[in-house]
């Protein structure tokens, strides 16, 4: 594969940061088994500027971004797969309530892989995270951006098989 269609491919996988892809890129890559770990490497290499922008890129999860349709296609998917696109207003305000105090805490937004998560699974992540320290929440960002990315990767391979 060349760099183009890696990127044209995979340039999206880390959410508005396809220098993970860029920096992760071998032409020998076949497989997820492959691409997931270079560009985890390649993001846990950057630097911490560049992994604070890349946890700041990440949209409010039933946000203002997701209630006005400007999502990138892929959190719109995968917000809509944990019923997030289906809040009631009660809900959609406990959303917001935690995307607030997440943020005022943290200076940047909640994370959570969705996938395979209710909305009230997700309301409970974001009670039991906002009691975490500063450093544990920036490594569980990473964490939850890494299973975001590995997630895309995987479904971009079955797609292709």
């Amino acid at each position: 594969m060349m760099l183009d269609e890696f990127m044209a491919a995979f340039g999206g996988a880390y959410e508005h940061s396809p220098w993970a892809a860029e920096r992760g890129f071998d032409p020998d890559f076949s497989s997820s088994c492959c691409v997931i770990p270079a560009m985890r490497k390649a993001v846990d290499a950057a630097s911490v500027s560049e992994q604070d922008a890349l946890i700041k890129a990440h949209p409010d999860l039933a946000g203002k971004l997701a209630l006005s349709g400007s999502l990138t296609a892929s959190s719109t998917q995968e917000q809509a797969g944990a019923g997030l696109d289906q809040c009631s207003p009660r809900e959609l305000k406990k959303f917001q309530k935690y995307n607030r105090a997440y943020a005022a805490k943290f200076g940047f937004p909640f994370i959570v892989a969705v996938k395979g998560l209710s909305r009230k699974d997700i309301l409970k992540a974001f009670k039991k995270r906002l009691k975490n320290s500063e450093t544990e929440e920036r490594q569980t960002a990473l964490e939850q951006i890494h299973k975001i990315a590995a997630i895309r990767i995987e479904a971009w391979f079955t797609q292709k098989a």
